[in-house]
């Protein structure tokens, strides 16, 4: 007689797959909540400015962006207007965030040796902790530059009802970011480091200071490719412009040639990024999560 075929089980569908990751994580929201609080508590132990370094950060970001703006405008013989200050703020925060949140989102595994190699527990949590974590300081900035804009000529219309979806899809791809290199840094050890000289040098490829238009026309499509560029730039267009992001806006350069400084395609393109990029990076990382206990 012939052994009888071990039936095989079914592997589940990417839908599937990604629907268990996200109750997973629904389920451990207490843990995910424990995590946070701790690494807010730790970040703050014995600091001496306590929240006042959530200010320091964009605050920093500003003034340096003001000086090379201010320089600029020297060069050029064009006088520096308020608002422009008003846009470095309004950029710098999304920013910060983003850069606060990768910088302790990345060591996140490998700074958990207990915890990943002792319990079970869907590791995506100690990830999103940090980047969590990272809105604490960004809500107090927020506050603070909300009430500072309009001493910057800044004048609210209803277009800073774009704001929460900007910030909502900042979020997002930070989270997905983050994932994909806390994952990628618990097997290669030498990708904080390579995240760390991007983040050094990532805000001069970043409309941060500057607007994309200022590089001419294929320079500015160019940096528009960066997912986070056309979000910092919603962010100045809906708060300081008072731009509706459903409507295009060109401007000519200083060579006389047209471009398309915003479209709401550029908000798709991001969306795109964020959401396709979390569920990407969920997806890997459970995936791999069987090996994190041998790499850590």
């Amino acid at each position: 007689m012939t052994a009888s075929a071990k039936p095989v089980e079914a592997k589940p569908g990417i839908v599937a797959e990604l629907g268990t990751v996200l109750r997973e994580i629904w389920e451990s929201r207490d843990l995910l909540y424990q995590l946070t609080r701790r690494d807010i508590t730790i970040r703050y132990k014995q600091a001496i400015m306590g929240f006042a370094w959530a200010v320091l950060m964009p605050l920093l970001i500003v003034l340096s962006g003001f000086m090379i703006r201010l320089a600029m405008s020297k060069f050029a013989g064009r006088p520096l207007v308020v608002t422009t200050l008003a846009a470095i703020a309004v950029k710098a925060l999304p920013w910060a965030f983003f850069v606060g949140a990768i910088g302790f989102a990345t060591p996140s595994l490998s700074g958990n040796l207990n915890l990943v190699t002792k319990i079970y527990f869907p590791r995506e949590v100690l990830t999103l902790s940090t980047v969590l974590a990272q809105t604490k300081d960004t809500g107090v900035a927020l506050v603070a530059l909300a009430i500072m804009l309009p001493f910057l000529g800044v004048h609210y219309s209803f277009t800073v009802l774009w704001v929460p979806l900007l910030l909502l899809l900042t979020f997002v791809f930070t989270a997905a970011a983050g994932l994909f290199l806390a994952c990628a840094n618990l097997f290669f050890r030498d990708v904080k480091y390579l995240v760390q000289v991007f983040l050094t040098f990532g805000i001069f490829f970043t409309p941060v200071f500057y607007e994309p238009v200022l590089l001419g026309g294929r320079a500015a499509r160019l940096v528009m490719l960066n997912p986070l560029a056309p979000l910092l730039e919603g962010m100045n267009l809906a708060v300081v412009r008072g731009h509706n992001l459903l409507t295009p806006l060109l401007a000519t350069t200083s060579t006389g040639e047209t471009v398309t400084i915003w479209s709401a395609w550029f908000l798709g393109y991001s969306a795109a990024w964020a959401v396709g990029g979390l569920l990407v990076s969920l997806l890997l990382f459970r995936r791999l999560s069987y090996l994190f206990a041998e790499y850590v």
